[in-house]
């Protein structure tokens, strides 16, 4: 990868090989149109939220059952769209880093752009079984009448509800988590965007309502998301509390411990990897392009929570040893 566009990554250590070979120099050529007519990164952001929605639209009637070959053209649509909105998610980050426009709302924005992309994907998976659940029916034996498809209709919406709220949105934030912890021993608070929602809800309170509605709405919505990942993590919250109380604060952390706990966490990063954009829209790609809308929600809910459980159950195990460690030494 040309240097340029290293400059523009957060680390190695936490760049997944297809955006590497992939997204990043895409993105990174976006960053530099958007940088010669000086727009700000938050705008990208917006516009890659946009695009995003806008996938959703043509994945509700992408049904080639129904359609037929213009049923697949729209699918073909929806994966450009999509692949597109994740160019300009990570074409923000990159003109933020080249220009050093980055600001608390940009970080909040890029981390809700998923989010919001997700929120009406859900809602395309539902309509797509809504509208062509016949074949389901099908392979299930079960005659499609009235009362079974109302039936059918209800259990796919519950479903679709549980794993974007109950699945989806802790295993991406949790993901998102280890990566700023990961980056924040190795680069530390100034190359990471380790928050906590003690700090954003100091700056949420601090911070007046005139002129700042919508960064103080989105602030309210990241003190919740910051105070999700620390419940999900409470070892690794002790570790932390264990080395501001040996070393009074967490930038007098020594490079040692620093590179034993990055040599620690480096494996997680392929895990927190797959648990954010690019396999899980690989595997929405394949459930609507096979015409299987429940084929991503049992991707979700059974491989994806394995190993969501598999890695937040190593990284708290290698936080207890630390944690440990450090405590007999005092």
């Amino acid at each position: 990868m040309k240097e340029a566009i290293k400059s523009t990554l957060k680390s190695n250590d936490t760049e997944e090989w297809l955006d590497t070979v992939w997204t990043r120099p895409i993105g990174y050529w976006w960053a530099k149109f958007f940088d010669h007519f000086d727009i700000h990164p938050n705008t990208v952001t917006i516009l890659s939220m946009i695009i995003g929605v806008a996938s959703a639209y043509f994945f509700c009637f992408g049904s080639y059952r129904m359609a037929g070959w213009e049923g697949l053209m729209y699918n073909i649509i929806g994966v450009l769209l999509l692949t597109w909105a994740n160019f300009y998610d990570s074409a923000d980050g990159q003109l933020a880093r080249m220009t050093g426009k980055k600001t608390q709302l940009g970080r909040i924005l890029d981390g809700a752009a998923g989010d919001v992309w997700f929120f009406f994907l859900y809602h395309a998976l539902f309509i797509r079984f809504y509208q062509y659940h016949d074949a389901e029916f099908q392979w299930l034996g079960i005659k499609a009448n009235e009362r079974n498809t109302f039936i059918a209709n209800s259990i796919f919406y519950v479903a679709v509800w549980v794993s974007g709220v109950c699945f989806h949105a802790r295993q991406s934030g949790l993901a998102d988590y280890y990566r700023q912890i990961h980056l924040f021993f190795l680069k530390g608070k100034a190359g990471s965007e380790l928050d906590n929602s003690t700090q954003q809800k100091q700056i949420y309170q601090t911070t007046p309502w005139k002129g700042n509605v919508i960064y103080k709405l989105f602030l309210l919505t990241y003190i919740n998301y910051t105070r999700s990942q620390e419940k999900q993590t409470p070892t690794f919250q002790q570790l932390m509390l264990t080395l501001k109380g040996k070393y009074g604060a967490v930038e007098n952390i020594p490079q040692a411990f620093r590179e034993e706990f990055r040599l620690k966490s480096l494996p997680m990063m392929k895990w927190a990897n797959i648990l954010t954009f690019n396999t899980r829209a690989i595997t929405l790609y394949l459930s609507f392009l096979l015409d299987l809308p429940w084929l991503y929600l049992l991707a979700e809910m059974v491989l994806f929570t394995a190993l969501y459980l598999y890695m937040r159950h190593t990284h708290e195990g290698f936080c207890k040893e630390f944690n440990r460690k450090i405590s007999n030494a005092q």
